[in-house]
């Protein structure tokens, strides 16, 4: 007996097949989904996913893993020198929300400021004038090559080099106008944007050649070839290491704490300097940091999923069917 049997494949293509049967499919079998098995021993789903093999061994790690995270944190629970008590006590104590506060503005402020010097400079980079290309790489390589802590400091000195601002009777007070807040803004941005100005550029030299040359045969100018054609695919190849740039920069403001620039660690650095409770203050650090980069990481993962290059518009994937017509 020859019969027709038809199997959705979930997207709305259908796919008819043909097979001799010894006996017809029984009617409660006509419409089920097929889970990958067979129905009645005859017909396989062809789009059923194979089902990974269970190794024993697999439980066995991970219960071993489980019992040394447990004896880890039971350690530490019961350890009486990391003072839990003051740890409780300080974390949500006033300034340490501030320096909580001034950390995130420092990351986020840096960040923005960071992304437009690397726009600007990775465009200029794109220039066909030699002296702009020569300028991009000049200020990659240095700010690239000089150490973060030792361009904090030189920002926050940089009255003993330049006493005032300006010009004549447009100048101002170098110390006035640079605090630790400013200088910690100053040197952030300017390693950052160095950085920023690699992944901005790598995001244009991801875009295929071939587009570029085939807007400029429509007539394109290049600024809106930049505009139209390559920013909008370069975007996707940009926020994925961009967001790795965030989280790093949320942990390098840490070091602004040298110059006493008001963040999370010179908040808890004052606090255990009257009162030598070090490491409980270090605790409330490191949870907090934990805290703002694990949400950092989420927001993340929401944009590299949003902007992928495999994104669009994704329909709920259903079983196929299996109806059965008699030819």
């Amino acid at each position: 007996m020859t019969n027709l049997v038809v199997v959705w494949n979930g997207t709305g293509a259908a796919y008819q097949l043909r097979q001799s049967w010894s006996t017809s499919i029984p009617e409660s079998k006509v419409g089920e989904v097929v889970t990958g098995s067979t129905v009645d021993g005859d017909v396989r789903d062809p789009h059923a996913r194979p089902v990974p093999r269970k190794h024993p061994s697999y439980w066995l790690s991970g219960a071993v893993a489980l019992v040394i995270a447990g004896l880890v944190v039971y350690s530490l629970a019961t350890n009486e020198k990391l003072q839990w008590p003051v740890f409780a006590q300080y974390l949500f104590s006033a300034p340490i929300l501030q320096g909580l506060w001034v950390t995130i503005q420092l990351s986020v402020v840096s960040q923005v400021i960071a992304l437009v010097i690397g726009c600007v400079l990775a465009l200029l980079g794109e220039s066909k004038n030699p002296v702009f290309r020569a300028f991009v790489k000049g200020y990659v390589g240095f700010f690239r090559g000089l150490p973060l802590l030792v361009l904090l400091l030189i920002c926050f000195n940089a009255a003993l080099f330049i006493p005032r601002l300006g010009w004549g009777d447009f100048s101002w007070d170098t110390n006035t106008l640079i605090s630790g807040f400013t200088a910690a803004i100053i040197g952030l941005s300017l390693h950052e944007g160095a950085f920023m100005v690699e992944i901005i550029r790598a995001g244009f030299m991801s875009v295929p050649p071939g587009q570029r040359e085939a807007a400029q045969s429509l007539g394109m100018k290049r600024g809106l070839t930049m505009r139209a054609i390559v920013i909008p695919q370069a975007i996707r190849v940009i926020i994925p290491p961009t967001g790795n740039q965030f989280i790093s920069l949320l942990k390098a403001s840490s070091l602004v704490a040298v110059i006493g620039g008001g963040d999370l660690l010179t908040r808890a650095q004052q606090i255990y300097g009257s009162n030598f409770k070090v490491i409980p203050l270090l605790l409330v650090v490191s949870f907090w940091y934990l805290a703002i980069v694990t949400l950092a990481t989420f927001g993340q993962h929401f944009l590299e999923k949003k902007y992928s290059l495999s994104a669009g518009p994704q329909k709920k994937q259903t079983k196929p069917r299996l109806e059965e017509a008699s030819a």
